[in-house]
């Protein structure tokens, strides 16, 4: 069977149409949806509020998209999976209100499964709703057989830590692992970050207490986001190239190996754009607009074409040792696709792999 897809919600403004319109014009190729629920700390920034405007509609919006996805037979997937709880971490007052979302949910709409990055929480839910499917979120970094074994207890499927999607050993031995435990395996295919950032989990705790750090008066002119400031320097934009995306026309060769293949769009300027890529298997644009984060502003008006990827780029890139210090060939790739708007390289003169 065909791989796939796990979609992540966004909620539309005023003149938007309703979320579940673009699941529906791809429903064959979504499996899920995954959504936080309005203003608990998540992954990504609360929805219904921005810089204290609230948006009073939300849950009506959200429950009428998740009522019209399930519908179409599309499991729905509650997100518990910010990096911090702070003082409520440990608390009863965090599970007793988790578990009553997870109870209305159920009668508004029905809910699948819960993706979480907290231990508590996913305890908390297999107690209480033993036929919900318990998910370890990809925040968690979960990417070796000994780092799954000891919390195999509270979870039923795992995201792969994302450093190791083009590492297909890899996957293969936890798959195999998963398959023996009667355990799902999924991976995050397009996310925009760097492989094995320092500032990860900086920024996801950032991230998780994202409303109170609004209200403060926050240092200025400095980016928080090891990436947004590592790409100023051009000689580091082959990294991105090093990273753990997966090309559309690459995501059947693991078919066999995972379940779904998780999207990013909860935050990206054009999900459409993105499940389509995907739905269809081919893109031929800007490589950063598939990504969520998007690193097009940076690399601008440089263009990374997609297109232009060499016919081994996914032989080469799951069968390299993974020492790019002592290797040219992302550098030689970078070289290719990266283009001017009219198409014209801007090598002609100097080669990347020399040097900026």
């Amino acid at each position: 069977m065909a791989i796939r897809l796990a979609v992540g919600y966004q909620l539309p403004d005023e003149d938007e149409p309703p979320f579940a319109d673009l699941i529906a014009d791809y429903r064959e190729h979504i499996a899920e949806l995954y959504f936080p629920w309005l203003n608990m700390p998540s992954g990504r920034s609360p929805i219904s509020v921005r810089e204290g405007f609230t948006d009073w509609e939300a849950q009506a919006k959200l429950e009428e998209d998740l009522r019209a996805c399930r519908k179409l037979g599309i499991r729905l997937d509650l997100l518990l999976n910010a990096n911090c709880y702070g003082a409520l971490s440990l608390s009863q007052e965090l599970e007793n209100y988790t578990l009553s979302v997870i109870e209305h949910l159920g009668e508004v709409a029905g809910l699948d499964l819960v993706t979480t990055t907290s231990l508590m929480l996913a305890r908390a839910v297999k107690q209480a709703f033993p036929d919900l499917e318990v998910r370890a979120s990809v925040n968690m970094r979960l990417g070796t057989v000994r780092a799954l074994e000891p919390v195999a207890e509270f979870f039923d499927s795992f995201y792969v830590q994302r450093e190791y999607n083009r590492r297909l050993d890899r996957i293969a031995e936890l798959k195999a692992w998963a398959d023996a435990e009667g355990k799902g395996l999924h991976l995050l295919v397009n996310s925009g970050c760097l492989n094995f950032c320092p500032g990860q989990t900086f920024h996801d705790n950032l991230v998780a207490h994202e409303a109170e750090i609004s209200r403060m008066r926050n240092v200025e002119g400095w980016n928080p986001h090891v990436c947004w400031n590592f790409y100023q320097q051009r000689e580091h934009w082959v990294r991105f190239l090093q990273n753990s995306w997966i090309r559309p026309e690459d995501l059947d060769r693991y078919d066999g190996l995972i379940g779904v293949a998780k999207l990013a769009t909860r935050q990206h300027a054009n999900p459409r754009r993105v499940v389509h890529a995907y739905a269809t298997r081919r893109f031929a644009g800007n490589l950063p607009d598939l990504l969520e984060p998007g690193h097009a502003p940076l690399f601008a008006p440089y263009v990374l074409d997609a297109s232009r990827l060499p016919a081994d780029w996914f032989e080469q890139t799951t069968s390299c040792l993974q020492r790019c210090q002592d290797c040219t060939y992302c550098a030689t790739v970078l070289e290719q696709i990266l283009t001017l708007p009219s198409g014209q390289s801007p090598f002609s003169q100097t080669s990347l792999a020399e040097g900026p």
